[in-house]
């Protein structure tokens, strides 16, 4: 098997063998140029010690970035490329990072340390795919598998139990027999993993082609419960409803496989009725009900993210959709539209049709799309014509009404949200002039 190394990388190489040390790609970049796919970076391993590599790569801006473990950080042309000694990791005092590293001339204690069998793989120009622990044999076999002993693995940096649920989300492999076992038995401890970590493995869990297997397979291996206790609770939650065939969960997961790839959007689907188990009632026609659980979905939303340490413009756009997903457009009017986009934001009002066309999808048939496609069009109507839609696009705005005399503050707020229902209704009001001569109404009438 030839990898195609490029050409920065081979630069590095050249420097590390001039000087008489071993230099391998290693890891990912490896495993991804197997499976075709582009690598996201380009890791070198080497035999070669961090001190010394700061000498021999004069010709190139090195960056000691992380000198204790062995790494340093060489930019060419404005891309950076980390070049690790090879190294051994002992003691692992809080399930995440070594208390020992030492480093070492052998390229199999190094590749001994790594995760999973499929990212424990180097390449050589001249020796080709260096494989002791079986890679190729589980990327053949589609399996994410431990390095030796799982419970050892795993126990080094409880990170890797979720990375392993994640590397099957992406390329659609199954976790092998002692590797889930060891994460169904190490899984609460993924409480000692930070929320910045757990939630970028939740991004890319969310970002692949059928997001639901990897959700299944967190409730699977003891994850979810501890991840997102909130969604465990819609498993086998029955919604004894006529308009749904599947129980909470599965209608989430349903949702969440037919929604596109947008992270905002996927984590609205993700949370779209995590409110319905606390909403639930039953009608006397033994009917069930979830009243108000958009609202209450919102509210739980904020929490999540929140924990997860989310920014909180991505919170706010995921929170406003749970809430606004069970907007009806059977009687909708150009005015309760311009309202709604004005609460969803031009961002997202597209989100909001692939939200509600992917909830629709995930009930019982049959599944009609009209109401949809003809808000769609009035909305395209509506951009098309360049109608305001809130505060901003008023022909005037709050220095234009202190001009006038009115000072900063709540009522010059509630002056522009009176201009704003007016223009809303009648787009051709919206001229500074006509505004101006509005306001000025409006004060002689408060007079």
């Amino acid at each position: 098997m030839k990898i195609e190394i490029p050409r920065k990388v081979h630069s590095l190489l050249d420097v590390l063998n001039k000087y008489g040390y071993e230099g391998y790609i290693v890891g990912g970049c490896v495993r991804d140029s197997i499976l075709g796919r582009i690598p996201n970076d380009w890791d070198i391993c080497t035999s070669c010690v961090p001190e010394k590599m700061l000498e021999i790569f004069t010709s190139f801006k090195a960056i000691p970035t992380g000198l204790k473990h062995g790494t340093v950080t060489i930019v060419i042309e404005d891309e950076s490329f980390e070049v690790t000694t090879y190294r051994i990791e002992e003691d692992y005092f809080d399930g995440r990072h070594p208390e020992k590293v030492s480093f070492t001339n052998n390229l199999g204690e190094d590749l001994k340390r790594r995760d999973f069998t499929i990212n424990a793989m180097a390449y050589g120009r001249e020796e080709g795919l260096i494989d002791y622990y079986g890679g190729m044999e589980d990327i053949r076999g589609k399996k994410i598998r431990c390095v030796g002993k799982p419970l050892e693995r795993l126990s080094e940096d409880y990170l890797r139990m979720l990375r392993g649920v994640r590397f099957c989300s992406q390329l659609g492999y199954t976790l092998e027999r002692e590797t889930f076992e060891a994460i169904r038995q190490l899984s609460k401890n993924i409480i000692n993993i930070s929320k910045e970590r757990i939630r970028e493995e939740l991004n890319k869990i969310l970002l692949v082609n059928k997001p639901s297997n990897g959700f299944r397979l967190l409730n699977e291996s003891g994850l979810l419960q501890y991840i997102l206790p909130e969604l465990q609770t819609c498993i086998k939650f029955e919604q004894k409803n006529p308009y749904h065939d599947k129980d909470v969960f599965d209608h989430i997961m349903s949702v969440l496989d037919h929604t596109e790839k947008d992270l905002v959007l996927r984590w609205a689907a993700l949370l779209h009725d995590i409110g319905k188990p606390l909403c639930f009632s039953i009608d006397e026609n033994n009917i069930g009900h979830f009243y108000h659980h958009h609202m209450k979905g919102m509210d739980l939303a904020k929490e999540i993210l929140k924990r997860l340490k989310y920014d909180n413009k991505t919170s706010e756009m995921v929170k406003i959709l749970v809430k606004e997903h069970m907007c009806r457009y059977d009687k909708v009017t150009p005015r309760m539209l311009k309202r709604l986009i004005n609460r969803v934001g031009v961002d997202s009002i597209e989100r909001l049709f692939q939200l509600q066309t992917a909830d629709i999808l995930g009930s019982k048939g049959p599944h009609v799309f009209d109401d949809i496609e003809k808000v769609r069009r009035l909305y395209k109507e509506i951009m098309d014509k360049e109608q305001p839609l809130s505060v901003k696009d008023l022909a005037i705005n709050g220095r234009d009404l202190m001009d006038l005399g009115i000072a900063p503050g709540k009522e010059m707020g509630k002056i522009l949200n009176s201009l704003l229902d007016k223009v809303l209704d009648h787009p051709e009001l919206n001229t500074k002039q006509g505004l101006i001569k509005a306001v000025k109404a409006m004060s002689s009438k408060s007079v």
